[in-house]
């Protein structure tokens, strides 16, 4: 079952496809066909028998009418895929674009990257396929703000990668605050979301430390109810503020005499129960005395 570490890994590729073209061709030291298209796609791979295999993401390059490469972005915690299956991946797309394919395999962890960076034994004589794989240790470690806000994909898988380095999720942190909100945003949750535990608990220190609004689960379950609990709250005594008035409305226009303290104590009430009880005696009553009478001596 999907978790949201693979989610979030999958999201960084697919909101940007050149990401992938990046890892392989930056980090990875893969010669690719040079193009400025690259676009996600929606594959099912079909073998025979029929038997529909999804992979996690395929990013084609070139033109829709002639493909140039093919890169299937495989996300894996753990070596329950049989490799087998990411040399099938590679086989259909070639079949279907007619074109050379890529697995890039993408893995948090780093005896699971080296488990699926072997050769694989496809079971062809003399057909070995060699996935591409990206582990913790083939992700640079960005501490400098200024890289970090130039590349905040790679930014954030750093802090998913090396995030105990105190430095380096400061100079996140510092990135997020040069780009637009909604993007921000959206990396600060991805690099949460792939973070461990130790990770994400030093991200909500380094940004709540800030003026950037959190955008954890946590904080925002926290941030959201105190909100909720801020406009009740505002709301509540905005009422009794109207109901103050209401008061002193009705004890001015019968012509009551009010001293400075009497109208003090109800200015300053924010029950709103007892408000409402003062103005409905405020009609009847012959004197001040006479609206408090029933009030609790906690309310006098």
């Amino acid at each position: 079952m999907p978790s949201p570490t693979h989610d979030s890994l999958i999201e960084l590729f697919r909101d940007r496809p050149q990401l992938a073209v990046e890892v392989l061709r930056d980090l990875l030291g893969q010669d690719l066909p040079v193009t400025p298209l690259a676009r996600a796609e929606n594959f099912t791979f079909n073998t025979r028998p029929s038997d529909d295999i999804e992979p996690d993401l395929v990013v084609v390059l070139g033109p829709p009418p002639s493909p140039a490469h093919v890169i299937i972005v495989e996300i894996q915690k753990d070596k329950s895929k049989d490799p087998r299956q990411l040399d099938r991946y590679a086989a259909q797309a070639w079949l279907m674009l007619k074109c050379d394919a890529t697995v890039l395999v993408v893995c948090p962890d780093a005896r699971t990257a080296e488990h699926y960076a072997r050769p694989i034994d496809s079971g062809l004589t003399g057909y070995r396929p060699h996935p591409r794989v990206l582990g913790p240790g083939g992700i640079p470690a960005i501490t400098d703000p200024q890289q970090a806000a130039a590349h905040p994909e790679l930014s954030a898988l750093a802090v998913m990668a090396h995030g105990r380095d105190r430095k380096l999720v400061e100079a996140f942190a510092s990135a997020l605050a040069e780009l637009p909100h909604d993007y921000a945003a959206k990396y600060y949750e991805h690099a949460y979301d792939m973070s461990v535990p130790e990770v994400r608990h030093l991200l909500e220190e380094i940004m709540t430390s800030t003026d950037w609004p959190v955008h954890s689960p946590f904080a925002r379950e926290h941030y959201g109810r105190g909100m909720a609990e801020g406009k009740a709250k505002g709301k509540t005594e905005g009422r009794a503020e109207e109901a103050a008035k209401l008061v002193l409305l009705v004890m001015d226009a019968r012509g009551l005499d009010m001293p400075d303290d009497v109208r003090a104590r109800i200015t300053s009430c924010t029950d709103l129960t007892l408000l409402e009880t003062w103005a409905a005696r405020a009609a009847t009553a012959q004197t001040v005395h006479d609206m408090f009478d029933g009030a609790s001596e906690q309310d006098r």
